[in-house]
């Protein structure tokens, strides 16, 4: 006999069988990103961490309304929804995400922790194994944030930023391409702010003014060779392993995956952290570690680099849902035009030859300097 369906049509019938008594008993805490502000309701231990996490952000209740996030640790959806596989972006490989689609609603399964959310208007919801999972939770609560401003007209784009407040830099390229460590190079400089490390959204200006980035409050996660490569990040790893790691030969450095929370207001000290600001230059990293020529920073006209302009789009995925309550398609490709149009008043550069962050540092110097 064939197995009926779970019975899960509309947002109401997974609210049915989740217990949101727990969150709401919690006192929520506050952020703040640009013109966003959020509630987040959670129970436990994990509360603590998260706003540790997030203190650049926190700010006391609003007047007005906030978004809220409900976070429901250790519950369980049963009978398990009727999941698909998400599809990756070109490149990636191996299961993520797996998505099932309702009414105006949507709900998302992290494959490989088991943490599951619902997106609807006016629900955010995440349950399962939150409390061994902090950075799946942290993005969930990022990507409100992301959700918002997108669905008010900004383009979100695969990028690190540093700002002087009067002008921006944001860095692409592709995944392990050195944007975190190009950034956090440029945050040794006197007066530059840390405004975001993965994702900056681009809001189109007036004709003629750059665009606004605004970052969100998600922490560097660094792997070890950007850890040794700076002195100011070396304490993050004991002598031991530091020594340990300095014995690998270089390319098994560069590749090694093992991340890091690198915490901007530790590192750097306080004030450091601004997250909106004109967008005036972005650089894209197309350098390699095998080259002979020297790092060049030049400047390209973005329309006729369709090889460049794909390491800055970044598709919003599948927690994205649009004004009209529609939600992003698995499988869906970018349109570039927008993109085009927003950083039209915005110079682009290309990264070239080896790599080579001292070089990128005094590249980034001077640009601040001038």
């Amino acid at each position: 006999m064939t197995e009926p369906l779970p019975p899960y049509r509309r947002a109401e019938d997974v609210l049915a069988r989740l217990d949101l008594t727990p969150a709401r008993a919690a006192v929520p805490f506050y952020l703040s990103v640009g013109p966003v502000t959020l509630a987040v309701h959670c129970p436990g231990p994990l509360r603590a961490r998260l706003m540790a996490y997030f203190a650049e952000a926190l700010c006391e209740a609003p007047e007005g309304p906030a978004a809220a996030v409900h976070l429901l640790p250790d519950q369980t959806l049963t009978p398990a929804p009727d999941w698909q596989d998400w599809q990756r972006e070109p490149g990636k490989a191996g299961r993520k995400d797996a998505v099932c689609d309702l009414q105006g609603a949507r709900l998302i399964r992290k494959v490989r922790s088991g943490v599951s959310f619902l997106q609807a208007p006016g629900l955010a919801l995440a349950w399962g194994p939150l409390e061994a999972h902090d950075s799946t939770v942290i993005n969930f609560i990022n990507t409100q944030i992301l959700n918002d401003r997108l669905r008010a007209g900004a383009l979100l784009a695969h990028a690190a930023a540093v700002t002087d407040g009067a002008r921006t830099l944001a860095i692409s390229g592709l995944s392990g391409g050195g944007k975190s460590t190009s950034v956090l190079r440029l945050m040794d400089l006197d007066g530059l702010r840390f405004l975001s490390n993965d994702r900056v959204l681009v809001a189109p200006g007036a004709p003629g003014t750059p665009p606004q980035a605004l970052g969100i409050p998600k922490q560097p996660r660094i792997n070890p060779g950007t850890i040794l490569g700076n002195p100011r990040l070396t304490p993050m790893l004991s002598p031991a392993r530091q020594a340990e790691l300095r014995a690998l030969p270089p390319e098994a450095l560069w590749a090694l995956e093992d991340k890091h929370d690198l915490m901007i207001a530790e590192v750097y000290g306080p004030g450091r952290v601004q997250y909106a600001a004109p967008l005036t230059d972005f650089w894209v990293l197309n350098w390699a570690r095998d080259a002979a020529a020297p790092t060049r920073v030049a400047e390209v006209a973005l329309a006729a680099r369709p090889d460049l302009l794909g390491a800055i789009v970044k598709s919003p995925g599948p927690f994205y849902q649009r004004p009209d309550g529609s939600f992003e398609p698995n499988g869906a490709k970018l349109d570039p035009a927008p993109y085009l149009t927003a950083l039209a008043d915005v110079r682009v550069c290309e990264v070239s030859g080896r790599v080579d962050f001292d070089a990128l540092a005094a590249a980034g110097k001077a640009l601040f300097d001038g």
